[in-house]
């Protein structure tokens, strides 16, 4: 796969930093289930990072295509991606965006492994500072990203319970049409294991998913605290198909999809407090969503808050767009 980050603005000091940080992440990393960078090329106004190919697919359409799903297949994908995000968590390294769009199929065979992809908001951990940018993908970020305190690799274990959550009963965990609310969800950790959905899932699974999704980072557990949790060391997932119930919720909830789009999470958190004070951007009584400050048309919030310490600065034409609300 060939990725290129175009000029002339890369060429500033600032993003040369950032793209140089995240060729040196990758440049570490060598794992079976995490996608390499196999080289790196540079011209006069491109930089083209050439990384490993992989052909199977995203997660979510295999699931979708299969006739035939458990609980222990979705063990033993997310022991899997336990296993590659703790051999990251080894190495200082935070990924800060894992999501289902992120996990990609190896191959078209059957057993393929998964991978994951898009170290584009990952960081190497500092002794010397902290993290506290807020950036990552609605819904996946964990509570004390959005609250704007200083945070960990517990982040990346937090989203990892979000995806096992959905892999079980195919839709997530935090939903609702109004940004704000969403969040509101989040920083509070409200999720419910909702009937019929759940009635069929092993208790295993989802103690499994209370400790990964644990409102505290101090006690969440860890990715080597989850290897060993009976749900994937153990013989405590079920066997029974659930394929039917997940796949339809998958379809339905992230065929169009704001979950796939990530963002600049200090925007939004700013434009939260703004709301509580009862103002906007756009002015008084006039709240504009969240999801409209990533539109090319809402021009300078992105870039003004871009976060220099994640990402490189994306032109107007590079911005992600939200799909309306459903």
């Amino acid at each position: 796969m060939l990725g290129a980050v175009e000029g002339p603005s890369w060429k500033q000091a600032e993003d040369i930093r950032d793209i140089y940080d995240f060729r040196d992440v990758l440049g570490t990393i060598k794992h079976p289930n995490i996608v390499a960078l196999d080289d790196i090329y540079e011209s006069g106004c491109h930089l083209y990072l050439i990384m490993q190919l992989v052909s199977g697919g995203e997660l979510f359409d295999r699931i979708v295509e299969k006739g035939f799903y458990t609980e222990r297949d979705a063990s033993r994908l997310i022991f899997q991606v336990l296993d590659a995000v703790k051999y990251l968590h080894d190495l200082g390294i935070v990924h800060r965006d894992l999501k289902p769009e992120n996990l990609l199929y190896y191959s078209l065979d059957e057993d393929s492994k998964i991978m994951i992809s898009d170290f584009g908001l990952s960081k190497m951990e500092d002794p010397s500072s902290v993290l506290s940018t807020a950036c990552g993908t609605p819904g996946y970020v964990a509570p004390e990203v959005l609250a704007q305190k200083p945070y960990s690799k517990a982040v990346d274990c937090w989203s990892i319970g979000v995806i096992a959550y959905i892999l079980l009963c195919g839709y997530p965990p935090f939903y609702d049409e109004n940004d704000a609310k969403l969040f509101e969800q989040i920083l509070k950790a409200e999720y419910e294991f909702d009937s019929p959905y759940w009635d069929d899932i092993s208790d295993s699974a989802k103690d499994f998913i209370r400790h990964l999704m644990e409102k505290d980072p101090e006690k969440r557990f860890t990715c080597e605290q989850a290897l060993q949790h009976p749900w994937i060391a153990g013989d405590t997932a079920l066997d029974k198909n659930i394929h039917q119930s997940v796949s339809e919720q998958i379809k339905k909830n992230f065929a169009k999809s704001k979950w796939k789009q990530a963002f600049n999470a200090t925007a939004v958190v700013r434009h939260m407090r703004k709301l509580q004070l009862g103002t906007s951007q756009e002015g008084q009584g006039q709240p504009v969503s969240p999801g409209e400050l990533l539109t090319p048309t809402a021009g300078g919030p992105v870039a003004g808050y871009c976060c220099r310490d994640c990402c490189v600065e994306p032109g107007p034409e590079l911005l992600p767009t939200l799909p309306p609300q459903l």
